[in-house]
C-alpha cells in the first residue's frame, strides 16, 4: 500500500472522484451511502447490531456521515495508510469517528476489537500478493463472530473498467474478480463468504433500481460486495 501515493491525492480526492464517475450521473455520496445502507440492511436481516465498526482504508471519511445516519449507535474507527487523508477526514467529521494510522501491515487494534469491518473499493489499490495477509489481519480484529464486508469494482463491467482506467488515482490499480476475492477471504480464515453484485442502472434509469435486489447474482453490476464471517 503506497502511503505517498494516497497522500498526494488526498486534497483532490473528492473532486477527482466526482469527475471520474460523472458518466453514472451520481456523485461520491451516492456510492458511499448505498454501501452503508446495504450493510445496515444486512445486519438488520441477521438481527445483529454492530457496536464497534472499522472503516478499513477510510480515506477522507466519505462513509462517516452515512454510518451516523444508518447505524447511529455504532462506534466507528477510520483507519488508513494516508496520514493526510486522515487529517482531512478528522477535520470534516471530528466527533463522529475516531481515526487511526495504519502502517500497511499490522492493524493497531486488539484481537476481536470490532464487530464489523468494511472496505470500500480499497483492495484494488493493494498488491494482490498482500491481500490474504491483510485479510488475515481483518479476520483477527473482527474475531470469530465478526463480519467483514468488502466492496470492489467489477472487472466484468466495461463502464467500470473504463472509469478505473481513466482515473488519476487508480493509475496503479488492479481490479479483482469477485471469485478471487471470495477465495482470498476463505484462505484468510473467513467462512460463509457470499458475493452480491450491485449497481446495474445509471441515474438516467434510476426508476429501475428497485429491480436490483433480484439481480445480485448476475455478474454484470458495476460493483460487487463480499460478505464474510469470522468463523
Amino acid at each position: 500500500m503506497d502511503k505517498a501515493e494516497f497522500d498526494s491525492f488526498a486534497d483532490e480526492y473528492l473532486a477527482l472522484h466526482t469527475k471520474n464517475i460523472s458518466a453514472s450521473g451520481e456523485g461520491p455520496a451516492f456510492f458511499a451511502e448505498y454501501k452503508i445502507r446495504d450493510i445496515a440492511q444486512e445486519m438488520a436481516r441477521r438481527n445483529a447490531v454492530p457496536a464497534r465498526m472499522l472503516d478499513f482504508g477510510a480515506g477522507v471519511g466519505t462513509s462517516v456521515p452515512w454510518v451516523r445516519q444508518y447505524m447511529p449507535a455504532a462506534q466507528l474507527t477510520c483507519a488508513d495508510v494516508s496520514e493526510r487523508s486522515l487529517e482531512l477526514a478528522k477535520s470534516r467529521f471530528a466527533g463522529d469517528a475516531s481515526f487511526a494510522y495504519f502502517d500497511g501491515r499490522t492493524l493497531p487494534f486488539e484481537t476481536g476489537e470490532f464487530d464489523l469491518a468494511y472496505a470500500m473499493c480499497v483492495f484494488h489499490h493493494i498488491d494482490h500478493a498482500e491481500h490474504v495477509s491483510l485479510l488475515r489481519e481483518l479476520h483477527r480484529v473482527v474475531g470469530a463472530r465478526g463480519t467483514l464486508v468488502i466492496f470492489e469494482h467489477n472487472p466484468y463491467n466495461p463502464l467500470t473498467v473504463r472509469a478505473v482506467n481513466t482515473c488519476e488515482f487508480d493509475v496503479n490499480a488492479k481490479l479483482i474478480t469477485a471469485s478471487n476475492m471470495q477465495r482470498a477471504c476463505r484462505e484468510a480464515g473467513f467462512t460463509d463468504v457470499q458475493v452480491r453484485y450491485r449497481i446495474f442502472f445509471p441515474h438516467a434509469l434510476a426508476a429501475l433500481r428497485p429491480l436490483e435486489k433480484y439481480l445480485t447474482h448476475v455478474p454484470l453490476g458495476a460493483q460487487y460486495a463480499v460478505y464474510a464471517t469470522g468463523a
